[in-house]
């Protein structure tokens, strides 16, 4: 833990319901949202340390708790056993971290793993159905499954072995993937979960790595480009598929019935919040980042008409308003979450956050100058400035979107862990996994001990990391990936190498472009669970050339979201002076070799021309290999399959329906 961690216990502030980071008075009011449940406040006791109401840091007026400024009455304080529950939601399991508000211990987490997982073949959810290429889709009963799971397991841990109470908790905040987006009615209901759609794949949450969308994505940025829109430059110049426009317009144009009959295009993050407190709180983070929003407003909607005639209505009708800033308090925990839980009713719930935006005050990464690199099965690379830029190639950069008073920054690579773990599934001997066993060692560390007794360069190897395509600088996922120079002499060991260098590189490539951009950092922070692995971390930093810190914590995203729950609930005055408290890094984790680094600096010289040769149109056969593969597949199956339902079909579907246990919607 930091030196900073030292500092006294954190104290209490206001409490107040979020007040919106902006509106566009030129648009119409928010489409309706359930008001939020009557709710007992949190109990809070007194301390021995207050905050001034004339403190620079506490809100003026006369806010719950405070008195006016001037006065020396004191303020109530959270006990030093105040606890705090970040639950983070990724792409296969959901886990959740209890900690201590006073100094950021974490003192038990769990984990729930996704009874569906990613639906990205079929529609295990609904009737079964086969789905095209690119899709991925998830349920959101699976997120609800975390709730009443993974967090009641991590308050009975933090009970059994450190005494802990249920009763202590204050706060309450959650993250998830992005853009992971669902259509949902004005109470909150899935359209999944409405009879008549379940077997409409368009129903289901669209996981972030949901590339199906890429053509409506291709057509976004190219009308864009032509009417010179000034929203563009915020987001690299491109749209990537992952983002939440794209999405929707695939929705409109695939399946109208979804679209006309839902009355939200909601986040993942934001929906869970919903379900936690009753009310809809659209968060600055996921709305400035995946929903185009810039300066108060979405994309003009005569821009929307010429994509598709009608679609303006999604801007008009389905998206919100208002955006709600990190940190805040979205409400108090319902007594149906509650029961859900095991937590108080009236719990301060957290405005919702994205994944990697989260892990940033975890690992102390709340000023310029620092990038955090958020490393598991793909990679997210976010940084913070005083200044506005343009960086080509990103994905995007919004005000406040990682702390309140500077510019939130985010790209990433959209294949990192998944690379590495397809090739060990796919490709790898199965006498390389009988000798990990051997040594009871993962076959990860196993292929690392080997990978790492070459040379830099000596496999004659060079790949391009793009087997989920790109997101960060070219944000195609039509690309593809590859490896050039391979012999009938090449080891698998050297094939993992090389594929471990390729994404290293791609992140020296988007660190290179924020530099480019007057975006530089002088320090590199890794999160995530690749940080686990030496031989990984060592080559990043060697090929990067500057040392790497490493956050201290496992469970970055959970800690990162206990952090905005401790700020929601009034522990203290701002996610910055959280995150002195209770993030935590290792300065300098791993320094580079610089004989190492200078080999690198060649080998990455080879992968910048590769780079560009494919993936800047020099020679577009990634794309019309994909276009032949999906060809071959038959990418019409879906709304064929969708238009054969007949009668035994319909009963099926009524008896599923019926079969399902119930389940209550806020």
């Amino acid at each position: 833990m930091s030196s900073q961690s030292a500092q006294s216990a954190p104290q209490a502030v206001s409490q107040q319901e979020p007040q919106p980071v902006s509106r566009s008075a030129s648009q119409p009011a928010s489409p309706p949202v359930p008001s939020s449940p009557t709710s007992p406040p949190s109990s809070r006791r007194a301390g021995s340390r207050p905050v001034r109401p004339g403190h620079p840091e506490a809100p003026p007026g006369s806010a719950p708790g405070l008195t006016p400024s001037g006065s020396e009455a004191s303020l109530p304080t959270w006990p030093d056993q105040a606890l705090v529950v970040g639950v983070d939601f990724g792409t296969l399991s959901g886990r959740a971290v209890v900690v201590r508000a006073a100094d950021g211990a974490e003192l038990a987490s769990a984990t729930h793993d996704y009874e569906h997982a990613v639906m990205d073949s079929r529609l295990t959810a609904g009737d079964g159905r086969e789905l095209p290429p690119d899709w991925a889709l998830q349920d959101p009963a699976d997120y609800l499954a975390v709730l009443q799971r993974a967090v009641p397991e991590a308050l009975e841990a933090a009970r059994r072995d450190h005494g802990a109470s249920a009763r202590d908790v204050v706060g309450l905040a959650v993250d998830a993937t992005s853009s992971t987006v669902m259509p949902a009615k004005a109470d909150g209901t899935p359209l999944a979960q409405l009879p008549g759609f379940a077997n409409h794949p368009h129903a289901w949450v669209k996981l972030w790595k949901h590339h199906a969308a890429q053509a409506q994505a291709d057509r976004l940025t190219e009308l864009a480009r032509q009417r010179q829109e000034p929203w563009l430059a915020r987001y690299g110049g491109v749209v990537s598929s992952e983002w939440s426009m794209p999405k929707a317009l695939q929705v409109y144009e695939e399946d109208r019935e979804v679209f006309e009959v839902m009355d939200l295009w909601v986040e993942a993050a934001d929906w869970i919040v919903w379900q936690l407190c009753g009310r809809y709180v659209p968060s600055a983070c996921t709305v400035g980042y995946k929903l185009l929003y810039q300066d108060g407003r979405y994309p003009d909607e005569e821009l929307l008409e010429e994509l598709s005639p009608g679609f303006s209505e999604l801007s008009r009708s389905r998206l919100p308003r208002e955006t709600f800033p990190l940190g805040a308090r979205a409400g108090g925990l319902s007594a149906q979450a509650a029961a859900w839980t095991g937590l108080p009713q009236g719990v301060a719930v957290a405005v919702a956050n994205v994944d990697a935006h989260v892990t940033a005050p975890a690992a102390q990464v709340v000023d310029p100058g620092q990038v955090l690199a958020i490393m598991g099965t793909s990679t997210c690379l976010v940084t913070v400035s005083e200044v506005l830029a343009e960086v080509p190639g990103m994905s995007g950069v919004v005000d406040g979107g990682v702390v309140k008073g500077l510019w939130g920054y985010e790209a990433g690579q959209s294949g990192v862990g998944d690379i590495f773990a397809w090739f060990v599934q796919s490709c790898l001997p199965g006498s390389y996994h009988q000798e990990a066993r051997r040594q009871g060692v993962s076959i990860y560390r196993y292929l690392g001990e080997l990978a790492a007794r070459q040379e830099v360069g000596e496999h004659g190897l060079l790949a391009l990391d793009w087997q989920s395509g790109n997101r960060s600088v070219l944000a195609d996922s039509r690309l593809s990936g590859m490896i050039l120079g391979l012999t009938l002499q090449t080891r698998p060991e050297e094939i993992y190498r090389a594929l471990v260098e390729a994404t290293a590189f791609g992140a020296r490539t988007i660190i290179e472009a924020y530099a480019t951009a007057g975006v530089g950092a002088t320090e590199l922070v890794a999160a995530g669970g690749l940080v686990k692995d030496p031989f990984l971390m060592q080559v990043y930093c060697d090929v990067l050339g500057v040392p790497v810190s490493v956050l201290e914590s496992s469970q970055g995203p959970a800690l990162g979201a206990a952090i905005h729950a401790a700020v929601a609930a009034g522990c203290y005055p701002d996610v910055r002076a959280a995150s002195a408290v209770m993030g935590r890094r290792t300065r300098a984790a791993y320094t580079p070799d610089p004989e190492a680094h200078a080999a690198y600096d060649a080998l990455f010289a080879e992968y910048t021309l590769l780079h560009d040769y494919f993936g800047r149109g020099t020679n577009e056969v990634m794309h019309r290999l994909g276009d032949m593969r999906r060809q071959a597949v038959g990418t019409g199956a879906l709304s064929a399959h969708a238009g054969r339902t007949g009668a035994v079909q319909e009963t099926v579907q009524e008896t599923t329906v019926q079969g399902k246990e119930q389940q209550t919607w806020h």
